[in-house]
């Protein structure tokens, strides 16, 4: 079958601000895999700063839009779009959003929803989104570390808080500033170290030492791929960082009508959901438009690229109904 799709660029929306250590890093965890799978489908793959993004609007109805200089248009490019807001990148976060309303108002396709973009990436505003998920979210309590932390007026939200509990930024990303809070006392710490970031924490029950993360990737609705986070030794969440061992499992059977649930919920070419286990249950963990795809170890690099491929063909293809409905 001849290819028919005008799509010739991937573009990712990415705060310029890792270091050329954590590039190299990210770049052999996943980024080179993905510009390797878009070369063989004849795409290009660019991880873009939002600020390389130039409009020349004079006459609105005709408005062109440029990157780093070279015109791009809704027919030919398509831009993934996901809020990055870890300390180093909060500078960038209005921009980011700013910008995703001016790419949709410009009419180019974004896979991932700009209207969800602030709630996918708050865990709180996630589970409230999602309460009536088959696999129950896990219970969570949201405080914020402003300049009034001192007064204790929170402490109404974590009276019933079970513990130990599980403490982490409710907007950051790849498993960072957990801590586990055993008592009132923690809590009151971990806030208030917090505030010298602004930074808004959620506490939720632990769930114990052997918890286990699973990650689906669905593309088109379908389980492409499950990616399982084991941890490591005394570890309290699983991270491979903390020596956590990755591998990929088959849909567990208990995570099916959940799968339909989200099919239905978000219809997106692309979606990762994680869950946790402690060992007798199922909870929500949180939702991610642009979950990265890992390669665990040599075994997996197969499985690897073929849910990359799995990713973008599901891209182009609603690239393609995007533009066949009139860009709405």
């Amino acid at each position: 079958m001849t290819d028919t799709s005008t799509l010739r660029r991937l573009v990712w929306l990415f705060p310029d601000r890792e270091s050329t250590r954590m590039s190299g890093k990210w770049g052999a965890a996943f980024w080179d895999a993905y510009v390797d799978v878009a070369k063989s489908l004849d795409l290009s793959w660019d991880r873009v700063a939002p600020e390389a993004v130039t409009v020349d609007a004079l006459e609105p109805t005709a408005a062109k839009f440029y990157i780093d200089g070279e015109r791009v248009t809704p027919e030919d490019t398509l831009f993934i779009s996901s809020i990055y807001s870890l300390p180093y990148q909060s500078a960038d976060v209005f921009t980011q959003f700013t910008l995703y309303a001016v790419l949709e108002q410009g009419g180019f396709y974004l896979p991932h929803p700009p209207n969800l973009a602030a709630v996918c990436n708050d865990k709180m505003a996630t589970i409230l989104m999602l309460k009536d998920s088959p696999v129950p979210p896990i219970p969570t309590v949201r405080i914020g570390s402003g300049r009034d932390l001192v007064y204790d007026e929170y402490e109404v939200a974590t009276q019933d808080l079970p513990y130990p509990a599980i403490a982490k930024p409710s907007g950051w990303a790849t498993s960072r500033g957990i801590n586990i809070a055993r008592d009132s006392h923690d809590v009151r710490g971990l806030l208030s170290l917090a505030q010298g970031g602004d930074t808004v924490l959620v506490f939720q029950p632990f769930l114990g030492h052997g918890t286990t993360d699973y990650r689906l990737h669905l593309v088109d609705g379908e389980v492409a791929a499950v990616l399982v986070r084991q941890p490591g030794p005394g570890a309290p969440y699983p991270q491979f960082s903390t020596g956590a061992k990755l591998s990929y499992v088959d849909t567990p059977p208990e995570l099916e009508e959940a799968v339909a649930y989200f099919a239905e919920k978000f219809p997106v070419p692309y979606l990762c959901v994680d869950f946790l286990h402690d060992g007798e249950r199922f909870w929500l963990s949180e939702i991610e438009f642009d979950g990265a795809i890992m390669c665990p170890g040599p075994d997996w690099v197969q499985v690897q690229h073929d849910t990359i491929l799995a990713r973008f063909l599901a891209y182009r293809r609603a690239h393609a109904r995007f533009l066949s409905q009139g860009r709405s």
